[in-house]
């Protein structure tokens, strides 16, 4: 299959134009990037990297799929309707610089209070790179089921607890096979079932 070079430069120019209508600041030098949200519970996300061209690094993590990538891809970036989106920021260094201030960024947030569930590393590209989170291992079928049935359980729940009020219909509310049904229910949206 032939790959349509215009098709892929038009769709990674509006991919940088949607990073510039986040962060008009960003630009394609040097640097080291953050990507930081703070989820429904207050809780505080980083990821930070490095980069030799910052807008061109941040394209790619709309197409890729690491962990940070699929975050992105699942939460989007920050807008006014997606407040618990990705927000992203850089600051440029010389590029001999990168990864002493990588090191240093990843500090800083940690000692922050920000969870660092996407970096796995402490940064840098060179040797003595320090491993600071596990990478997964890969799963197989039925871990994708069954973590997709723990998924929507979660994301059920807090819709039901958030939005909705689930009752029997009056006239079934004595019924037991309607009251076994009604338990069926409550247990199916139980995350702890699919552990």
């Amino acid at each position: 299959m032939a790959v349509n070079y215009r098709q892929l430069y038009a769709k990674h120019e509006k991919q940088k134009e949607q990073f510039l209508r986040l962060n008009p600041k960003l630009n394609d030098e040097s640097g080291i990037y953050f990507f930081t949200r703070t989820d429904e519970n207050g809780i505080s996300y980083f990821y930070i990297g490095q980069a030799k061209h910052i807008l061109s690094r941040l394209v790619s993590h709309l197409n890729g799929y690491s962990h940070i990538d699929l975050s992105i891809k699942k939460r989007k970036l920050w807008s006014e309707d997606n407040q618990y989106g990705w927000k992203v920021n850089a600051i440029n260094y010389p590029i001999e610089m990168l990864d002493q201030m990588e090191q240093h960024w990843i500090l800083e947030y940690t000692k922050n209070g920000y969870q660092c569930r996407y970096n796995k590393t402490a940064g840098g590209q060179g040797e003595g790179k320090e491993k600071i989170n596990e990478y997964k291992p890969a799963k197989g079928y039925r871990d994708g089921i069954k973590q997709g049935k723990k998924s929507l359980a979660r994301d059920l729940s807090g819709i039901i607890d958030k939005h909705l009020d689930v009752t029997l219909k009056p006239e079934k509310a004595s019924n037991k096979i309607s009251q076994k049904q009604e338990q069926k229910f409550w247990e199916l949206l139980d995350e702890r079932n699919y552990e």
